[in-house]
């Protein structure tokens, strides 16, 4: 009795569940990139540390880590201020780098989940 393989096309949900995993990827990845930010941020009284936020637009699959004060921006940017030991200037955007890699392997570690 010959065998007829039956196929199953599940390539929307596939790719809706690719989605929904570097989505969720990518708020842990953005979430690594605060906690790394935080501990650069300059302290005076720590209003700036704790306005960090990270967020994630599933629609556009974008992450942004973001610090809400009137003052975030001059004070990243500053690089003449003086700041305590281990705090600096360019807080945020000397973070990334540092942590490509991890922020990588958070984002396809989420992928591999949901496709295995």
């Amino acid at each position: 009795m010959p065998v007829s393989p039956r196929v199953r096309w599940r390539g929307p949900a596939v790719v809706a569940a690719a989605r929904s995993a570097a989505a969720r990827g990518m708020l842990l990845a953005a979430e690594h990139v605060l906690g790394a930010s935080r501990q650069r941020v300059p302290i005076a009284e720590g209003t700036l540390e704790r306005s960090g936020a990270a967020s994630v637009d599933e629609q556009r699959l974008t992450s942004a880590v973001s610090y809400d004060t009137p003052y975030a921006v001059r004070v990243h940017e500053n690089l003449h201020a003086r700041h305590a030991p281990g705090r600096t200037a360019k807080y945020l955007e000397s973070v990334l780098p540092e942590n490509a890699g991890t922020v990588q392997a958070l984002i396809a570690a989420q992928i591999r989940r949901a496709l295995s």
